[in-house]
């Protein structure tokens, strides 16, 4: 490897990641006009519903059987981070609460003791296509942290900095800062618990999106204890410092250092995930992430004896309507509301 790159693995399903993330996948669905239901307005007939992520005419309906998108499921322990790309995402949770939020938000859930949410991707337009994309990923949460009391908030596209940098030649480098700081410039706070609540965990999560041959240097980190990582997952090129990459790939790089990034002749989008490890044991089984194999075994008894609260909903699989409004109502009362 370079005195850069410190380490290469190619985009799978999951993408490969490093402490403190525990997972990160890419969700890119051309999903065709809607029926009346919100789902695709095109047979289904020889998908594996409920277990579908085969991208069969280019997208999965994955555990949905009528909307796509993941019906009610549990989680405890960790964090999940979804960034929302083009389309719409429902979620609703035992809690009580419920959300609609689209291109550019982001919501950031903290699991902690337990919660069981759904994330549906209804389909709103009944006369052309509708593409989804999405970034989800998970945080993990320490051990005085896996069992506080859950909760979400949302991240909306009006409040996340997006930065612009031109190089020499005016060609453009678009950061969206998500978790973290960059230039003076700070992200909308995370939930309370999180990992990336504490500044000298040195969270951050940007997307870049630069402009062909744009040149961009990446700050060196605060903290040479923290690990980074760059997903490079569109474009024909990109360049860390003097060496060429032509393949997508999730690539670690030295953090403490400034790293010149040079898009190709296509320009290039770029995930990057940044953090001080947690640095303790992860037992994972399934929703469940813990330190120990007894905790994941308690989990297990406790969703089943108490349902992590229960699911308040009609179906497994709720949605919010036809109208591309965001919004959120909280456990408290309290909503959100953001239009189209």
């Amino acid at each position: 490897m370079s005195a850069v790159i410190l380490s290469r693995q190619s985009l799978g399903f999951p993408w490969v990641t490093v402490d403190p993330f525990l997972f990160c996948v890419h969700h890119k669905d051309a999903y065709p006009k809607a029926n009346e239901k919100f789902g695709p307005a095109v047979s289904l007939a020889g998908r594996s519903l409920g277990q579908d992520f085969s991208y069969k005419d280019g997208f999965s309906m994955y555990h949905g059987r009528v909307v796509p998108g993941f019906p009610q499921h549990p989680h405890r322990g960790f964090e999940t981070v979804t960034i929302v790309r083009k389309g719409y995402i429902d979620h609703s949770d035992s809690l009580g609460a419920t959300a609609r939020f689209g291109p550019g938000d982001t919501q950031w859930l903290t699991a902690g003791d337990g919660i069981v949410h759904c994330e549906m991707f209804p389909l709103l337009d009944r006369e052309g296509p509708n593409p989804v994309e999405l970034f989800q990923i998970w945080l993990n949460l320490p051990a005085k942290s896996k069992r506080v009391a859950p909760h979400f908030r949302m991240l909306w596209r009006e409040e996340i900095p997006e930065l612009v940098h031109r190089d020499a030649q005016s060609r453009a480098t678009h950061v969206n800062l998500v978790a973290g700081s960059l230039d003076g410039h700070a992200a909308p706070s995370p939930p309370p618990h999180s990992w990336a609540a504490d500044p000298d965990n040195h969270v951050a999560i940007l997307t870049l999106h630069m402009e062909p041959h744009a040149q961009w240097t990446l700050p060196a980190a605060a903290d040479p204890r923290a690990k980074r990582t760059l997903y490079f997952f569109a474009g024909d090129s990109l360049t860390i410092q003097d060496e060429s990459v032509r393949a997508h790939g999730a690539l670690g790089v030295r953090c403490d250092r400034d790293v010149l990034l040079t898009a190709g002749a296509q320009g290039c989008e770029i995930l990057l995930l940044q953090g001080v490890p947690i640095a303790e044991p992860v037992a994972q089984h399934g929703p469940f992430v813990m330190n120990t194999a007894a905790e994941i075994r308690q989990a297990f008894a406790d969703y089943q004896r108490t349902g992590f609260g229960g699911w308040p909903w009609p179906s497994d699989d709720p949605h919010h309507g036809s109208e591309a409004l965001r919004f959120a109502k909280h456990i408290d009362g309290r909503v959100e509301q953001r239009g189209k």
